[in-house]
C-alpha cells in the first residue's frame, strides 16, 4: 500500500521563492561578470604604455575600456 502526501503552496509562496532564487542568480551572475572584469583590468594593467597604446587605451581609460558596454559606447 502507498500514501501519498500532497502539499499545495499557494500561489504567493511560490511567486517569493521564485523572487527568492531569482535573486541568488543575478547575484551570482554580477559576481562571476565582475570577477572576469576584473581580470582584465588586472592584464591590461600589467602592460605597457606602448601595449596600451596599440590597443588605443591610455591607462586612465582602463577601467572605462572594460566596462564599455555599461557607459553606452
Amino acid at each position: 500500500m502507498a500514501y501519498i502526501s500532497r502539499t499545495d503552496l499557494s500561489a504567493d509562496i511560490r511567486a517569493q521563492i521564485d523572487r527568492l532564487f531569482a535573486g541568488i542568480g543575478q547575484g551570482f551572475n554580477a559576481y562571476l561578470e565582475a570577477r572576469s572584469r576584473a581580470g582584465e583590468i588586472d592584464y591590461l594593467n600589467g602592460l605597457s604604455d606602448a601595449e596600451l597604446a596599440k590597443r588605443g587605451i591610455t591607462r586612465d581609460r582602463i577601467a572605462y575600456h572594460v566596462f564599455r558596454d555599461r557607459f553606452g559606447s
